[in-house]
């Protein structure tokens, strides 16, 4: 089985206009998607749309009603001029819905061809506006790594301009897990640090239960740090951008929320 689980640590280290660093421990599935319904048959507490201490949702991914998350990834790749083989398979990083709550700020679709070879990636960037926006890396550099600077132009957090850059670093997961993605000013200047790294684990029930008693409500654990750092950010006295402020620069949005496309009247 291709899918497995990976036991993470999540650094976030800001540069400008102050200093501020925190970092915690997560886990995360990689789930093959043709390998989903397997693993839910036999895995007691992970199911497939529907109730479970761990649940993945196709809803959860990709907005597009009745259909699962790999017809959707592959659409979606076809619409950014990507040809998926059709012999090719997705594994999907993410984390799952936990006792019906699900929250992820950001999953990865790593795709390759019948051999195995990497051939694109998908990031899927979510705020807590439910809001989501896709970036697309064609292909990976001849250090195999998958790599995109690209405008945001997407409401992740209040305390981040919307006219920076994203820089992407993705390292195809093996054993080990890493990933960056740092925040870069339109000159080129780093902002922020972020980094994603862990170790893979057997996608097994009980090494399941046991990062569920280390990680207890992980999904809810994430959203309660996002505040809580958004909070230091604030007294700190860190610039704040209000959501509604600049919508022309919330492009290429999936889910839109109301505050960008309702202008207030005059």
């Amino acid at each position: 089985m291709n899918s497995c689980l990976y036991e993470c640590r999540v650094m976030h280290h800001r540069l400008a206009p102050k200093v501020h660093r925190f970092q915690y421990r997560i886990f995360m599935f990689y789930l093959d998607l043709d390998e989903i319904d397997a693993a839910a048959a036999r895995l007691p507490l992970f199911s497939r749309n529907r109730f479970n201490l761990f649940a993945f949702h196709d809803r959860d991914h990709l907005p597009g009603p009745g259909r699962s998350v790999k017809q959707k990834a592959i659409e979606r790749l076809a619409g950014a001029g990507i040809d998926f083989p059709p012999d090719g398979r997705i594994a999907l990083l993410t984390m799952p819905r936990v006792l019906g709550y699900g929250f992820n700020p950001v999953s990865f679709y790593f795709c390759f061809d019948s051999r195995g070879a990497p051939v694109c990636a998908l990031v899927e960037v979510e705020n807590t506006f439910r809001e989501k926006k896709l970036f697309f890396l064609h292909e990976p550099g001849a250090d195999g790594r998958f790599r995109l600077v690209a405008p945001k132009h997407f409401y992740v957090s209040p305390f981040s301009d919307l006219e920076v850059h994203f820089d992407f670093n993705l390292r195809v997961p093996g054993d080990a897990l890493e990933i960056h993605i740092d925040d870069r000013s339109a000159a080129g200047d780093i902002l922020l640090l972020s980094a994603l790294t862990g170790r893979r684990e057997a996608l097994g029930a009980g090494r399941m239960a046991w990062l569920a008693v280390k990680y207890p409500l992980v999904t809810l654990w994430v959203i309660f740090l996002i505040h809580w750092n958004a909070l230091r950010l604030w007294l700190k006295r860190v610039p704040f951008y209000a959501k509604e402020a600049r919508p022309e620069y919330q492009r290429g949005v999936l889910n839109p929320h109301a505050s960008i496309t309702q202008r207030p009247m005059p």
